[in-house]
This record gives C-alpha cells, structure tokens and sequence, in this order.
C-alpha cells in the first residue's frame, strides 16, 4: 500500500452528554477530502479512541467508512489493551472496508519486546492487512526498538511506522538502515521539515483537521515538487502552531478548538481533559490568525 500524503487523525466530535455527532463526523470528512488530504486515520489519538466504548468504535468504523464510501483510503486505529481486542476491532475495522492499520503498542500493561512482538504478529496473522506502526512510547508507555522491527522484516503486510518519539537518532537509523523495509511518516509535527529532508513521504497530523490546506502545500512542496527552500518557508509558518500543539500539554483539546475557530463545531475533548481556558483560547487565535493570513 502505499502510505504517501497527509494522513489526518480524525476528531472524534461530542456533544456536551459525550455523545458521538455523527452529522459533524460526516461535515468533518467531507471537509478534509475537498482540501485534498490523502488518507484518514479513524481510532487514532487525535479521535480519542480511549475514551470510547468498543461499540462506539465499530459504530465509527460503520459509518465513516459507508460515508467516505471508496472517495479515499482509510486506516483503523485497533489499539487497546489487550491483545484479543484489538483483533476483534481489527476484524470489525476491515469487514467494514478499512484499507490498512494502525498498530501501537498496548497501553498501561507496558509489554516487554518479546511481548510486544507477539502481538503484532498475532494482529499481522489475524488480519492480513497493511499495518502502519505506531511508535509513541511518551503515550502507550513502551517505545518499539530498532530491534523490535529488525525482527518484523519478514513481514510484508508491515509497511509504514510513524515515529512519534521525537528523537532525531531514532529519525536517522529509520531513514537509513530501515528505508527498504518501512515507509517512514512523520508523527511528530514540530519536526517535519526533517523528515520530509530525510526522505519521508508520509505525515500522521493531528492539526490537519483544521489546517488540511497547510498540510497538504507542505508535503506537495517537499515530496513533489522536492523544493526545500519553498517547504522551509511554509514549515516556519506553521511551527507557532505545531509548537503549540506539541509543547502546550492540551494537544487534543487544541486540535478541537482549531476545529470550531475553523467553522467545525466538533464539541469538547472528553473528560478527564477539560476545555481551554481563555487565556489558552486567545493564544491559540493569535497564532491561528497569523498562519491563515497567508492563505492566498
């Protein structure tokens, strides 16, 4: 398969008794596909795959999946804490049309390597799908070692690993020693240009809900065109944001905030994450009205 684009983690929009709004979930995908984003992500962090029951979850598979009805790939985020159920959403995600997966290590139970190995295979096994990786260790609590995926290279169905570590050492040994073996993408935003310089083709962006046209000129400029002087300067407008994003400790409740300062009321993060405070709200529209102010 083939992973190139901006692959957008979709939000998962509540309303305030932490319903899912559907109706805003199908605005919120036919947004994205108009501003051209190549691929979505359903169940990643940014949706908050975490705080939802699992039939919540396969009722989210269900629909996106009839409403983007074939108009763009999309890939199922199955994490969660056991092995049994990430097979059972996996076996959901693809009987409902999915075209690959996103595959992060369990969370809290902190399995070993050896552990950890095991269970991508079972899923490998199971599923027969493409298998994006996720290596975030900073949020599952166990990072995938270099060794980890040496050990998975007679595994075809995997083919991509987004790297959320931000750890340029981990960059370049994924860029160089592993470039045959893994599509890399990019999944620490403030970090980007270098993946792009380093020959990443991929970029898992949470602010693409509500910055997709940004997104996408970044990539066509670096991946495309291979025209780094015009992508560093896109890359400086957008990094007030990314910082913010990344250093700010409220990634998924400013995702959200974009979302609505944008025209997508997509309701609040789920609790126990709790809403921006003002003071929060208008640093985010200061930096969010200097980047659209380019927009030709």
């Amino acid at each position: 398969m083939n992973f190139d684009g901006i692959w957008t983690p979709v939000v998962t929009p509540f309303a305030g008794d932490n319903s899912i709004q559907f109706d805003v979930l199908g605005k919120v995908i036919d947004t994205l596909i108009d501003q051209g984003v190549h691929g979505l992500i359903i169940g990643g962090t940014t949706g908050e795959y975490y705080a939802l029951s699992k039939d919540d979850r396969k009722r989210v598979f269900d629909y996106v999946a009839d409403h983007a009805k074939g108009r763009i790939p999309l890939m199922a985020g199955i994490n969660a804490t056991t092995t049994e159920e990430s097979l059972e959403l996996g076996q959901y995600a693809k009987a409902s049309g999915f075209d690959a997966l996103l595959v992060a290590a369990p969370y809290y139970c902190q399995p070993t390597q050896e552990e950890l190995l095991a269970h991508i295979r079972a899923v490998d096994d199971a599923l027969d799908l493409p298998i994006m990786l996720y290596n975030f260790p900073d949020r599952t609590g166990v990072p995938m070692s270099l060794e980890l995926i040496q050990a998975l290279r007679d595994r075809p169905n995997i083919q991509a690993i987004k790297e959320s570590t931000g750890s340029v050492e981990r960059l370049h040994a994924l860029a160089t020693e592993f470039s045959g073996q893994l599509q890399l993408s990019c999944g620490m935003d403030d970090q980007v240009l270098e993946y792009f310089v380093w020959g990443a083709r991929s970029w898992v962006c949470g602010a693409s809900n509500f910055l997709a046209p940004e997104h996408v000129a970044l990539h066509r400029a670096c991946v495309i065109e291979k025209d780094f002087v015009a992508g560093r300067e896109l890359a400086a407008r957008l990094l007030p944001m990314l910082n913010l994003l990344e250093q700010g400790g409220k990634f998924c409740q400013y995702i959200k905030y974009g979302c609505e300062v944008a025209g997508l009321s997509v309701g609040p993060a789920h609790r126990p994450l709790l809403p921006l405070d003002e003071a929060e709200k208008a640093a985010f529209q200061r930096t969010y009205e200097a980047l659209i102010a380019h927009r030709s």
